[in-house]
């Protein structure tokens, strides 16, 4: 499937720890972009790693949105955007890695729409936890109705900081690895609680606990992987197109969302009975309007990123009366 020609010309342009050679050009062409996904790049396999399972994810939302009465049942309305939340996140990381070497510009505002998308894929996981995973004990407690309000407000801090993350260099990583890691671990409280803590009566032992903590390990190695660049930091340049820490990112960050969605469907039919006669009623305001809600403002917290990238690339334009619209 890919060329076996590599480019093994270094462009100092969006330079990556530890990767010496395999990058695009900085100033590629659109097709040049999707071109460069059958040829061995180092970022090939970083969009292949995601684009692909969009599609099973997408196929997994369509099985639910073809069930019966699925879009009038309001108990299946956290799946459904869990599950759409898990479509835009790969999509959305594997359209920045295609096409962020247009320019500088579009490299920041493709990444800008793909932290925004992680910060909806948070937001779809709380909401999902909100109405599945909660343990017993915790269900209609202050923190539970607390708990959907602030995950909106983490998925907007989260967006603004992982966009402002790109505008300061020297802290860039460290802010990432905040904006992200921040909203998982509140996400994560009444899951934690439930699988380590909880003790006796009002915990919430069932099948899906084991299939959670599957999720649990991936998800953290993800972030150690992410934080650390290993293994290319311990070899730079011999794992430059397969087998550097973005490309395991991918894959662990995948399977975790895979073992993800089978725990949530599994406490979502194991808990069904007792959860809608205990826990707080599944609203649209409490689902698909707080998605909607932040989709909202993260687009316009990405408009107020771009703007000036594009108003600055204009003006370098107009000056140079050169063909590209983005400052290359």
């Amino acid at each position: 499937m890919f060329s076996l020609i590599k480019l093994r010309r270094v462009f100092t342009a969006f330079h990556e720890d530890s990767i010496i050679s395999g990058y695009r050009h900085p100033r590629s062409s659109a097709t040049d972009c999707v071109l460069s996904l059958f040829q061995l790049t180092n970022e090939t396999f970083n969009v292949w790693t995601h684009f692909l399972p969009t599609w099973y994810f997408l196929w997994k939302l369509m099985t639910v949105l073809l069930m019966e009465d699925a879009l009038y049942d309001a108990y299946t309305w956290p799946l459904l955007v869990f599950l759409f939340s898990c479509c835009v996140y790969p999509l959305a990381s594997s359209c920045a890695h295609t096409f962020s070497t247009m320019s500088t510009c579009a490299h920041h505002i493709c990444y800008f729409f793909d932290h925004g998308a992680l910060s909806l894929y948070s937001l779809g996981s709380a909401i999902s936890y909100s109405a599945y995973v909660f343990p017993d004990a915790w269900v209609n407690s202050t923190f539970h109705a607390y708990y959907i309000p602030v995950a909106v407000l983490n998925t907007i801090l989260s967006t603004s900081l992982s966009c402002y993350s790109r505008q300061s260099p020297r802290l860039s990583k460290v802010l990432r690895i905040l904006a992200f890691a921040y909203p998982y671990l509140f996400d994560n409280i009444p899951l934690f609680y439930r699988l380590f803590l909880c003790v006796g009566e009002g915990c919430t032992d069932n099948e899906a606990n084991s299939i959670h903590v599957h999720h649990t390990l991936f998800a953290f190695l993800t972030g150690f992987l992410f934080a650390t660049h290993l293994p290319e930091r311990l070899a730079p340049g011999h794992f430059d197109y397969i087998g550097h820490s973005h490309q395991l990112v991918h894959v662990c960050a995948i399977i975790g969302t895979h073992f993800q969605m089978k725990a949530i469907e599994a406490d979502m039919v194991l808990r069904q009975s007792q959860l809608l006669v205990t826990a707080p009623p599944i609203t649209f305001n409490n689902t698909v309007g707080s998605s909607l809600v932040c989709v909202c403002i993260s687009l316009g917290i990405i408009c107020l990123y771009s703007l000036p990238l594009l108003y600055g690339s204009s003006e370098t334009h107009s000056a140079s009366a050169k063909g590209k619209k983005c400052k290359h």
